[in-house]
């Protein structure tokens, strides 16, 4: 889902991420045998019922939740709309209209996909990463570019500016990029298109696996 980041106790910055890909996900991994924990932002969306759901509401509280849990992780899919930039102060009370425009000092927020890319390369060792691009044009050259500076397995892309995929709705148009190439799939179910990213995370495990034994 997203996460909202506050002004002051009224307002906030956010995004129309309803949460419905990543609970998809969520529920398919647990479907096929995963023990699944669902680290969520705000959003009415009835989440699946898996091993654990910790709800967060801003990027910061994300970060510490993820990272928390990431080493314990065999799959970390982030498939949330965690809001880049955040204000850096918050106000304590309500800030009343005065001025006919109003400047806001924004701050980035932690890269948590970057992070877990990052340490997994410094050790050596880590969870199998997936990260989503929810992007509104050149999806698969912005796919790519993401998945090479993140340093991570999967980038699934999306075009977030057409009217039936993307945010808040119930089906979703992706291209999936890996270290060989990318795929582009037709308009599906979110549930669909889960499986189809959860396929490619299954080969990717077996794979992995298979070069770890030959290693030894």
């Amino acid at each position: 889902g997203p996460t909202l980041e506050d002004l002051d106790p009224v307002r906030f910055i956010g995004n129309r991420s309803s949460g419905r890909m990543g609970f998809a996900i969520a529920a398919e991994a647990s479907r096929r045998g995963a023990q699944v924990t669902i680290v969520a932002g705000p959003t009415t969306v009835e989440p699946p019922r898996v091993a654990e759901l910790v709800k967060v509401r801003s990027a910061a509280e994300m970060h510490q939740a993820v990272i928390a849990r990431a080493d314990r992780s065999d799959v970390v899919v982030m498939a949330a709309a965690v809001a880049d930039y955040t204000p850096a102060e918050r106000a304590p009370h309500k800030v009343h209209k005065e001025d006919d425009t109003l400047t806001l000092v924004l701050k980035r927020t932690p890269d948590i996909l970057g992070e877990l890319g990052r340490r997994r390369l410094a050790s050596g060792r880590g969870p199998l990463l997936v990260g989503f691009g929810a992007e509104t044009e050149h999806v698969e050259e912005q796919g790519a570019a993401k998945r090479q500076r993140k340093q991570v397995d999967l980038i699934v892309a999306n075009d977030v500016a057409r009217s039936d995929a993307g945010f808040d709705v119930e089906t979703n148009a992706v291209t999936i990029v890996g270290e060989g190439g990318s795929e582009t799939l037709p308009l599906l179910p979110k549930s669909q298109v889960a499986a189809e990213i959860l396929d490619r995370v299954e080969k990717l495990l077996v794979q992995n696996a298979a070069r770890a034994e030959a290693n030894r």
